[in-house]
């Protein structure tokens, strides 16, 4: 039996002297200015925009428009939009105001984390040039009613929106119609697509969260698929047995420090057992990765001056120095290595060459599955989609 909402909003939400209106903008939250700082400087370098800092400009006394007064020195310059401008430089823990998203799940939260990230992802021209900061909070193993009604409440005094996957219809209707009661925005993310699901396929869903005890986990076929193809990627990682490319579902190639084994890993999580062969100046490619199925071949490139920043911080990590002679991170060795392998490239045309500058390991692990898919089921890759 659904459970019944009767709960009126407290007279402090409506209260002008109460420090949590539900009208505000944006909520206070407690933070390091130094990190939203490290933060935003690491968002900025990545999307190639110059790092600019802004500065809150000073009144000239001496200059004045006839007929208008001086703004008030207590009131903020509404250009400035670094969040650190609003704090006090005397302290590290200070309050910054931002906008809140909050998490319910009755389960581990990874869906509603994962369709918050991807959805936020479409606007980080806002995340890097706002002037309100984003903060996301998570709830996860929420199954009782009291504790759901709690983070409603929490959500309408900072005014935070309300994103959740709760498996249960019930307590699902519970949230929305909370939500409705107290003015929380709310977005219910699970339900549409198991409505959807469940009218294809003629069925009613469980209503239980995953990982819940009346659920049953078998060890199925894929389960050890999946491990095999992890110990696989593992034991062929950098060109290790390449006698054994053949075994492989994915072969990926690339110069050092092109990111082929943390890719490999990603694929192998997904139960594809992935060989990674490293491509170096002066040294031949083993036969064997010109005798596998060359559909299995995929190829990733990248920009120099990134390579070269990746090389550097490497051979720090190694403990080497710029006097030490090694040209491993020297431009013109990084370019030539390239040249080289881009030649390699050329001769193989059936390679898929993927660019991974700017790519998350998600981006180019999700190229490389639709044209492997698309190569097994019988559908021919386009001539123009030969760099990706």
């Amino acid at each position: 039996m659904t459970p019944t909402i009767s709960i009126e909003p407290p007279p402090t939400l409506n209260n002008p002297s109460s420090n949590h209106s539900p009208t505000t903008t944006c909520t206070k939250l407690r933070t390091s200015s130094s990190q939203l700082n490290r933060w935003s400087r690491a968002r900025a370098i990545k999307s190639g925009r110059k790092l600019d800092r802004p500065v809150q400009p000073k009144p000239d006394p001496n200059t004045k428009t006839a007929g208008q007064e001086s703004p008030p020195l207590e009131q903020p310059d509404p250009s400035v939009t670094s969040p650190s401008l609003s704090t006090s430089s005397s302290e590290d823990d200070t309050l910054v105001k931002g906008k809140e998203i909050y998490m319910v799940s009755d389960g581990s939260g990874r869906t509603a984390e994962h369709s918050v990230t991807a959805a936020l992802g479409q606007f980080e021209h806002y995340l890097i040039d706002g002037g309100c900061p984003v903060y996301t909070r998570l709830f996860s193993g929420i199954n009782d009613l009291d504790r759901l009604l709690e983070i409603v409440i929490q959500a309408a005094k900072e005014d935070a929106i309300l994103i959740y996957t709760l498996a249960d219809e019930n307590l699902a209707d519970s949230a929305r119609r909370a939500c409705k009661s107290w003015g929380v925005q709310s977005t219910d993310v699970l339900r549409p697509i198991t409505d959807a699901i469940a009218s294809y396929l003629g069925i009613s869903p469980s209503g239980l969260p995953r990982g819940a005890p009346g659920r049953r986990f078998p060890l199925t076929d894929e389960y050890f698929r999946r491990i095999d193809a992890i110990e696989f990627t593992i034991k062929q990682d950098d060109g290790a047995f390449l006698q054994n490319l053949h075994k492989a579902d994915i072969v990926v190639a690339g110069v050092s420090r092109s990111g082929k084994s943390p890719l490999s890993i990603y694929l192998a999580q997904k139960g594809f057992k992935v060989a990674n062969v490293p491509i170096v100046k002066g040294v031949d490619l083993p036969k064997t990765l010109f005798e596998v199925d060359q559909k299995k071949v995929f190829a990733l490139t990248l920009n120099p001056v990134i390579l070269q920043t990746i090389r550097l911080e490497r051979a720090k990590g190694l403990g080497y120095h710029d006097d030490e002679g090694s040209d491993y991170a020297e431009m013109v060795h990084v370019r030539e290595e390239l040249d080289y392998a881009n030649k390699i490239f050329a001769k193989n045309p059936t390679w898929p060459v993927i660019e991974v500058t700017g790519k998350a390991i998600e981006e180019i692990a999700a190229i490389i599955l639709r044209v492997y898919q698309d190569r097994m089921h019988g559908s021919s890759v386009p001539l123009i989609s030969k760099l990706y």
